[in-house]
């Protein structure tokens, strides 16, 4: 393990990547953007987790034909070095995975405690001692520039995360648009800390939310259409629509949080326990990638 390295250069220097995806629903989208991933196929793993409902059903029958596609009857240029297809142990907190239901606020600490749940399990059972980075790349990511992987790498930061859009049509402008999605990623404020002194232990700090205005400065709005896409911000909470950490950081024992780590949970915990292991986070305001709009 003492050769693996993670670099900015991962591509030359022949690092694995290791891609974990949570996958409640399957979009035929999210497998033609990750086919159309310009790094060598053969030095990525994919990691799935499914939940054992009638949806996840449904998402595995279908994940595991564009498996089977890809693997056994395409080119092996598109052959991805392996793939693991686990099914998660625990019931899903929502039965639901309608958009709305989803980021209702009274759902969101059962809800984040399950998929921080089904993050670790997947994590702690894929992370081999070669892997070089993990992307976390969510199932509804649709879109992200071809040169993902090196663009993130390039930075050559132990953790990384770009900015979470989505498309839209506009309906007054009659025109398509596009619009800030993972509200997650952010630098922390004095307001917020001192709403966090006030909770109890169980309570979480939760963004996005009118009634929990914590004024922290958020990334989605950061985004300047002509700036540097390589402009980086320093962060304090991380998303996880796409999320790259160098396999180091997890080997360190930062993962994600089912329970309130600083009055913190899942993506946002995890950005808490690394910097209590001594790593940062960095954000990419002006690097965009894309969710699905249903």
């Amino acid at each position: 393990m003492n050769n693996v390295t993670s670099t900015a250069d991962p591509e030359g220097n022949r690092e694995m990547i290791l891609i974990l995806t949570p996958l409640a629903r399957f979009y035929q989208e999210y497998w033609d953007n990750l086919m159309k991933l310009t790094y060598p196929h053969e030095l990525i793993t994919l990691g799935f987790i499914i939940p054992k409902n009638k949806e996840g059903h449904a998402a595995t029958a279908a994940l595991q034909e564009q498996v089977t596609k890809t693997q056994k009857l395409g080119p092996e240029k598109n052959r991805f070095a392996s793939i693991i297809i686990e099914r998660q142990d625990f019931d899903p907190p929502l039965q639901s995975q309608n958009e709305a239901e989803r980021h209702k606020m009274e759902n969101q600490k059962a809800r984040r405690a399950a998929m921080s749940r089904a993050r670790n399990s997947l994590l702690f059972t894929t992370l081999g001692p070669s892997v070089s980075w993990v992307l976390w790349l969510d199932s509804d990511i649709i879109e992200t520039p071809p040169t993902l992987i090196q663009d993130l790498a390039s930075h050559d930061k132990a953790i990384i995360v770009p900015n979470c859009f989505q498309r839209y049509y506009d309906a007054k402008d009659k025109r398509m648009a596009e619009r800030p999605y993972d509200f997650n990623s952010w630098q922390d404020s004095d307001p917020a800390r001192k709403l966090g002194e006030a909770m109890g232990p169980d309570d979480i700090l939760l963004e996005g939310y009118a009634e929990m205005a914590t004024y922290r400065t958020l990334m989605a709005y950061l985004a300047n259409d002509s700036g540097d896409a390589k402009q980086e911000i320093p962060l304090d909470g991380v998303g996880g629509t796409a999320l790259m950490v160098k396999a180091e950081v997890h080997r360190d024992g930062a993962m994600f949080p089912p329970f309130p780590f600083y009055h913190l949970i899942e993506t946002e915990g995890f950005a808490k326990m690394a910097k209590r292991l001594g790593w940062s986070a960095t954000g990419l305001p002006n690097y965009k990638v894309y969710h699905y709009n249903e």
